[in-house]
């Protein structure tokens, strides 16, 4: 277990210390249960009063915090205490995991393959034939590395993740357990006796740097060319990305999410979870999706929020919700009307 004291994390994150410099702590804790020995932080003003209560040895709080009762814990001041205890927590990963190098067995690695520096692999991980792997990269228990795949520097495959054959993914990519890469696109073509056809999936998965993909997230090869996932992409868990689809760079997707085949995601769009789109469409960079929304048309504005379904701008959509709760009186009222026409009608 890893032990920091409050200089040291004060100086991994540049932050000023109010208590005592020299008390340390070896765990992480919530700011309404973290106990003696763990540190803490407090970023939302709703949970203030769990600070004065808190047995924390350490609390990151905002440099703005003006304090209503005095704490017991040591506080570390920053600009914004929830960006410093992510640092921490990120160099805090990355010290666990430089302890993490060689291979244990039973373990499989083909001949062919190669390795670079500073590598780990996991008993009971396989690496198959003509794979390339880059330097500081970890491989855990049950990852399934197919033929010819290449991977970059500094990656993180969690248990059971599964790359198949042909797919290149970059550096500084973290992919959660579960997660499948490459798997068959969904091509079927029906046949004259109302059978399908399979249709062979013979392109690969491209990864671009520093992505990261949740647990039992699944990407899928394209027919031909390339799946391609773009630099910093960040996908949640159980996220399907269908054949030949490209997101662009810094997208993010929440969980649940479904992208059919050939869809094109631009650049910054964020994608809420239980969304989905159509295939063959292309949405516009920096596109904000509301969570459960349906995607049926090519969204070409730039920085549209949307929601609903079918899809359109939020405006356009809440009034539509408004007309739409409002139908039982609208038909009240034509029905009224035609009354009062046929009654006008038979006077006349």
């Amino acid at each position: 277990m890893l032990s920091f004291s409050a200089q040291q994390i004060a100086l991994m994150i540049q932050g000023k210390i109010e208590g005592d410099a020299t008390v340390t702590v070896n765990q992480f804790g919530k700011i309404e249960s973290a106990l003696v020995g763990e540190i803490s932080f407090l970023a939302n003003p709703k949970y203030e009063d769990f600070l004065y209560q808190s047995k924390a040895s350490i609390v990151i709080v905002n440099e703005s915090l003006e304090l209503k009762k005095p704490v017991s814990a040591t506080l570390i001041r920053v600009p914004d205490a929830y960006a410093a205890f992510a640092t921490m927590l990120t160099k805090y990963q990355e010290l666990k995991s430089q302890n993490l190098t060689g291979i244990q067995t039973p373990s499989f690695i083909a001949p062919t393959a190669k390795l670079g520096k500073d590598h780990f692999v996991a008993a009971f991980a396989y690496i198959s034939e003509s794979v390339k792997i880059g330097d500081q990269v970890k491989i855990f228990s049950n990852v399934v590395i197919g033929d010819n795949v290449v991977i970059g520097n500094n990656v993180i495959l969690n248990p059971g993740v599964i790359i198949y054959a042909d797919c290149i993914l970059g550096n500084n990519i973290i992919i959660h357990a579960g997660a499948v890469i490459g798997s068959d696109g969904f091509g079927f073509a029906p046949t004259a006796d109302g059978s399908y056809q399979k249709v062979p999936q013979l392109g690969n998965v491209l990864i671009e740097d520093d992505v990261e993909i949740g647990a039992n997230t699944t990407i899928d090869r394209a027919t031909i060319g390339s799946t391609i996932i773009k630099k910093g992409v960040k996908l949640d868990n159980l996220v399907q990305i269908a054949h030949n689809v490209e997101i662009g760079q810094d997208t993010v997707i929440a969980a649940q999410v479904g992208l059919s085949g050939s869809t094109k995601v631009g650049k910054g769009v964020m994608m809420g979870g239980q969304a989905g789109a159509a295939g063959h469409l292309s949405i516009a960079d920096g596109v904000k999706v509301a969570a459960r929304s349906g995607i049926t048309k090519t969204i070409d504005k730039a920085n549209a929020t949307i929601t609903g379904f079918p899809a359109a701008e939020h405006s356009t959509a809440l009034r539509a919700q408004i007309h739409l709760k409002n139908l039982p009186n609208l038909e009240k009222r034509v029905k009224e009307l035609e009354i009062l026409v046929k009654q006008l009608s038979q006077k006349g």
